[in-house]
């Protein structure tokens, strides 16, 4: 079973497989999860597992550490790439969210300003109109889309509150192409079912939906860790290029992580 979880509110740096050396950024409460979608493939296990009472830290304790953890890599000699708003589920329900980020805009201004700012979020909170207003600030702002099935969609990403597929892609166009979007592809079953959606009937509506996005960049990966969920596979790397291909040749940057 996953158990990754990770220290809040800041950990790293770690080297992350997309974006370089990135110090975490976490906004979910210490010890525990929180998050929007309940995925069968997060490696800090299923919600139900993950519960904690302790608060979600505020933007004064954001800081306070973020300073405190910079200075220290300072004297490492260390310089992050990356700040990464994640951690623990889904960075957007922090209720001080849009403060922070222009509290750790200020610091990196300050301390390392050739530091990109992103975040890795599921998108289910970008029809509020402050949490959009907020991401359209970040150098890398990454949302999830893993596909365009509803059924999918509930049976994986299994979301904990109201999902429309269309509004998911409304929202999302509405960044302007201020927005990378990050698609988990897999093979495998659960309950008996396949959760593969690396074949034509989820990848071209999927294109489709990039078309009506536009996003700057697309990222596409696979499982890397153990998941909390048995009978999840990696997707083949041979699969994994195919799909990119066809996402370049629709016009659009695709890297690939297998």
């Amino acid at each position: 079973m996953s158990t990754i979880i990770y220290p809040s509110p800041i950990f790293g740096p770690v080297h992350s497989r997309r974006l370089g050396i990135s110090l975490g950024i976490n906004l979910l409460p210490e010890g525990g999860k929180l998050c929007s979608f309940d995925c069968v493939y997060c490696e800090c296990g299923l919600n139900s597992e993950r519960r904690t009472h302790n608060p979600l830290p505020s933007a004064d304790k954001v800081e306070e550490c973020l300073k405190r953890k910079l200075e220290e890599l300072r004297q490492e000699g260390i310089t992050p790439d990356v700040f990464t708003f994640a951690g623990n589920g889904e960075p957007t329900l922090n209720p001080h969210f849009p403060e922070v980020v222009d509290r750790v805009i200020k610091i990196r201004d300050a301390y390392c300003p050739q530091a990109r700012i992103s975040i890795l979020s599921n998108a289910t909170q970008i029809h509020r109109s402050e949490i959009r207003e907020a991401l359209m600030k970040f150098d890398n702002n990454i949302q999830k889309l893993d596909t365009v099935s509803r059924a999918y969609i509930y049976k994986v990403d299994r979301p904990q509150g109201h999902y429309d597929v269309e509004e998911q892609i409304r929202h999302l166009a509405s960044f302007d192409g201020l927005v990378i979007i990050q698609t988990m592809f897999m093979d495998g079953t659960l309950d008996g079912e396949s959760v593969c959606n690396t074949t034509s009937e989820y990848v071209e509506p999927y294109i489709e939906a990039l078309k009506r996005i536009r996003p700057r960049k697309v990222m596409i990966y696979t499982i890397d860790r153990e998941t909390p969920v048995k009978g999840l596979l990696k997707a083949k790397p041979e699969v994994l290029d195919a799909i990119a291909e066809q996402i370049r040749k629709a016009g659009f940057e695709c890297s690939v992580s297998y």
